[in-house]
């Protein structure tokens, strides 16, 4: 069995095994009779543990697929801290989000949700943190815009930039308690019965709208090379991703051959970077584009960033309080709260659509609440080792589940450690900073486009064609969209006196995000409509917390090392919203067993098909 799990794997991962396939004409002639729910099915589940070099290259394949999302922030934040001219801190700060990114991941996996859903930096956090950054008290010296001017090794160049990340790291410190608190606590099943399809689209679609102007200075700096980096994440993600290319490969039966493998599929962002950046470098080498600093294209060079790759270290261990001890401002807590509530909304979601994807069942309460508690503490961590942003579920990779059919957590597990050593890789860091800065603008423009469509992707549950929630999702959006740019063009206008107050509003009603996703919770709570129209029901014809008594859950949500079975003997454990409970889960299934007794041979609905049907 295992070694028909091992084919299956391959075949999913876009390998062409079909010469091992050939030599199983009764299992072929079995498959034939699957339906298509059974192929649906994912061939290794979460508790199964795929071949060594199966878990190396799936391991290797989530990172690849986050390498985009999570390299984005610290480019992105760079901007805020003045840090445009420091590539040697930039890399500095690549390494520690890709080493906090696996820290979390592997704690995520282990003690939180159990699921196997990758961990990195949230684009949540970053729209409310450039926010603070804006505000005239944070605002860039000019002499740090001008290259010539800034020395990256002077006291007064480090203090400028250390101070603002100091200020964004106690921020995000206290903030993430919230998180914590409403995770262990059991609060988070309280708020989801508030925050809805309409209060999330906006709220996630703002998100990458907020960030147009980033991605357009970006890819401004050379439309030509921002428009090839484009055209080919396009060309490889959606037209050439099926379409394998031959390598080398051995088996017992065919010795050395050539096998298919679907490179397109597997990494489209890296190719696309990687050819744009080459090109760049034979133009840079060339002398095709221009060396002046002052005219149209030199931030396409590669020389631009100086030898920052032979500056960096080999190995570079990040620690927490590295840039100094963080302090707080009350502004900056209160819009990265809006910012982490936004988050554990969206990764209640990953959880449900992780589970269906990786043939879990949906994951109950304690679950939820252990997994939400963890991701405040992986914030808590992100923001102590001082990465300037928190840490989130990555829906790219949950989506990646369902291509590769291969759900065990044991593979993330392994992505996880792979993260933490690619970040206590220098010059790694130093690489991957060293990026042009169109070819940057290029990937933006795919990857804020595709945050803007998944926001909105949240409103297939609801009814659209209801004059209700057509109201509530554009009067947010627009409204989200015109107080911010009005408050930015006249700040002065928001003063009532109190200087903190100001700096709360002027941080919560320039954040998109937060206006947004405020007017959609609160109109959504407010204008009368059903469940069905609001999209609620979905969300409640399957209760998490029964789900064991439709599925054999295997301990899949259960605590690692034997802790549920020692807690399972102490009473107080039913009070803990975090812990399983083996009683309630041994109720559910004499109760099972006792109904499937007395039906005898009766057949049993499908209950996997319940499940997918209403699961988010």
């Amino acid at each position: 069995m295992d070694s028909v799990k091992e084919k299956k794997g391959l075949e999913n991962l876009a390998f062409d095994m079909d010469e091992q396939a050939n030599n199983q004409p009764r299992e072929k002639a079995d498959n034939a009779c699957e339906t298509e729910e059974d192929r649906n099915k994912p061939t290794y589940c979460v508790t199964d543990v795929p071949p060594w070099y199966l878990c190396i290259f799936l391991a290797i394949q989530h990172y690849l697929t986050a390498f985009g999302g999570i390299i984005s922030i610290p480019l992105l934040l760079s901007e805020g801290l003045c840090l445009q001219h420091d590539s040697l801190t930039q890399s500095h700060l690549i390494n520690t989000i890709f080493f906090v990114s696996g820290l979390c991941t592997v704690l995520q996996v282990t003690f939180g949700v159990r699921l196997p859903i990758l961990q990195g930096g949230t684009f949540a956090l970053l729209t409310p943190a450039m926010a603070m950054l804006s505000m005239p008290e944070w605002k860039c010296p000019a002499w740090t815009q001008n290259a010539s001017l800034v020395n990256t090794s002077s006291p007064l160049f480090i203090d400028v930039w250390q101070t603002r990340m100091r200020t964004l790291q106690g921020s995000i410190m206290v903030a993430s308690l919230l998180q914590v608190v409403v995770g262990f606590s059991g609060l988070i099943g309280f708020l989801m019965r508030f925050i809805g399809p309409l209060t999330i689209a906006p709220t996630v679609s703002l998100i990458g709208l907020s960030l147009y102007d980033s991605a357009g200075i970006k890819a401004g700096s050379q439309w030509g090379i921002s428009a090839m980096t484009t055209v080919l994440i396009v060309l490889f993600s959606q037209y050439l991703r099926l379409i394998p290319i031959p390598v080398p490969a051995y088996s017992k039966a065919k010795k050395l051959h050539t096998s298919k493998f679907f490179i397109f599929q597997t990494m489209p962002i890296l190719l696309g970077i990687a050819i744009s950046w080459l090109v760049c470098y034979l133009l840079t080498i060339y002398d095709v584009l221009p060396f002046d600093p002052a005219q149209y294209g030199h931030l396409a060079r590669t020389d631009v960033k100086g030898d920052v790759v032979s500056q960096a270290s080999w190995f570079t261990l990040p620690y927490p309080g590295q840039w100094g001890m963080p302090t707080v401002s009350l502004a900056g807590v209160i819009g990265i709260m809006a910012g982490i509530i936004c988050s554990m909304a969206e990764s209640v979601g990953d959880y449900h659509s992780c589970a269906r994807l990786s043939g879990a069942p949906p994951p109950p309460k304690h679950a939820i609440s252990r997994g939400i508690g963890v991701e405040g503490i992986g914030c808590l961590l992100a923001g102590a080792f001082g990465t300037g942003n928190g840490t989130t579920s990555f829906s790219e990779n949950v989506a990646a589940l369902g291509i590769t059919k291969v759900g065990s957590r044991a593979v993330i597990l392994l992505s996880g450690v792979f993260m933490i050593l690619m970040g206590m890789l220098g010059k790694i860091g130093a690489i991957f900073s060293t990026i042009p800065t169109p070819v940057i603008g290029g990937m933006f423009l795919i990857m804020f486009g595709v945050i803007t469509a998944a926001g909105i992707s949240n409103l297939q549950s609801t009814d659209m064609n209801s004059s209700r929630n057509i109201f509530v999702f554009g009067f947010s959006m627009f409204s989200a969209l015109v107080i911010p740019n009005w408050i930015t063009k006249n700040p002065d206008y928001l003063a009532t006196g109190v200087k903190e107050l100001d700096q709360v509003l002027q941080i919560l009603l320039t954040t998109h995000m937060f206006v947004g996703g405020f007017l959609g919770f609160f109109l959504d709570n407010t204008i009368p409509g059903t469940k069905r129209e609001r999209g609620l029901l979905v969300r409640d014809e399957v209760h998490p917390e029964d789900a064991s008594s439709l599925f054999g859950t295997e301990n899949i949500y259960d605590l690692p090392f034997g802790i549920t079975s020692c807690l399972s003997s102490q009473s107080w454990v039913r009070y803990i919203p975090f812990c399983p409970r083996k009683g309630l889960r041994s109720q559910h299934e004499s109760e099972e067993n006792d109904m499937s007794r007395g039906r005898g041979r009766e057949h049993l609905p499908d209950d996997t098909k319940v499940i997918n049907e209403f699961a988010l």
